[in-house]
């Protein structure tokens, strides 16, 4: 019996967009590999974000642990001893009162990350761990017991006051660069963690995003943080002899949020190419999306989400099946 191949699209669902005449960008999409490959099409329920999706995937359970404190884990940061709360930093512009996130990055994210790394000494007295990761995002850790509770992306809100000299060093960095600086938000300390199902193991995972790693590297799955989108796929080839495999194709979900439709098909079709390439033979094979992200308004929808599969299941096509229970469904139907 031949190992399995889960691939996230994240945030591939999406708002019909009139840009491509009415239709979501994966419906226009050309991926000839995955229609031939993953032939049952099912269905389930997405979440509001990644973290609460994957967990629920892999375990049955949505998380108990922050999103930040995942991240941390995920980029090798100390966040197990509990005196330590982890903070997720996002480019953001703080101005009239309000959050507005910020997503096209590319011409502030250097200088942002040399604004923030020049005022760390502020934090030297609580043992600050950070790192940055795409687009200027970073995760910070540090000696705290404060876990305020901040708006999240991708929705703009009014700003609330981050506290204590945290709070000084985001908004220190707002004055320099008019507005634009680090917001946290998502924080927390680590926590309670559910076992794998354990048809998943062993399970490597192979992705650029530390929240989806960290979410695998706190079930004790082997992970490989993988900026480069085609890089990805001959570490995941390679593993897939090994065990099961995760593969995150988080690309999908940030071209959403730059509300560019035509970047998110075209990435759609670059990782179909490089299915066909890694995987031509592949048995077992499942695609699956985490929630829809608009490429209308930027933002994450509540919605259900498709599943497109090599495995017969025996559910005719179109049939809604629980998240908790779709890996093992799966798994115990495959050849």
């Amino acid at each position: 019996m031949s190992n399995t191949l889960f691939v996230l699209l994240d945030g591939a669902e999406d708002d019909p967009n009139p840009e491509m005449g009415g239709r979501k960008p994966y419906e226009v999409a050309e991926m000839p590999y995955l229609e031939s490959m993953a032939p049952h099409r099912l269905k389930t329920t997405g979440r509001g974000y990644t973290q609460l999706f994957l967990n629920e995937f892999f375990t049955g359970h949505p998380p108990e642990i922050p999103r930040a404190a995942l991240e941390a884990l995920g980029l090798g940061l100390p966040i197990q001893d509990p005196r330590r709360t982890a903070y997720r930093l996002s480019p953001a512009t703080v101005k009239d009162g309000m959050v507005h996130w910020y997503y096209n990055t590319a011409e502030i994210k250097d200088e942002l990350e040399e604004r923030i790394m020049s005022h760390m000494d502020m934090l030297s007295e609580y043992d600050p761990a950070i790192k940055f990761f795409i687009e200027g995002r970073a995760v910070l850790t540090m000696v705290s017991d404060d876990v305020p509770d901040l708006p999240a992306p991708p929705v703009d809100a009014p700003y609330k006051e981050v506290p204590g000299k945290l709070g000084e060093l985001v908004m220190t960095v707002a004055s320099e660069m008019d507005g634009v600086t680090g917001y946290p938000w998502g924080c927390g300390k680590f926590g309670r963690q559910y076992p794998a199902f354990p048809e998943l193991a062993p399970m490597v995972a192979v992705s650029d995003s530390p929240t989806s790693m960290g979410i695998c590297a706190s079930l004790g799955m082997e992970t490989h943080v993988i900026d480069d989108l085609e890089e990805r796929f001959p570490i995941a080839q390679e593993a897939l002899g090994r065990g099961n495999v995760f593969l995150h194709v988080d690309e999908v979900d940030e071209y959403s949020h730059q509300k560019d439709p035509f970047k998110k098909k075209a990435v759609l079709e670059q990782t179909d190419r490089l299915m066909e390439k890694y995987f031509p033979d592949v048995e077992n094979i499942v695609y699956f999306v985490d929630h829809g992200t608009s490429c209308v308004t930027g933002e994450h929808i509540l919605m259900d989400v498709p599943l497109w599969t090599s495995i017969d299941t025996g559910l005719p096509d179109g049939s809604m099946m629980e998240l908790a229970t779709v890996v093992q469904t799966l798994l115990h139907n495959k050849r």
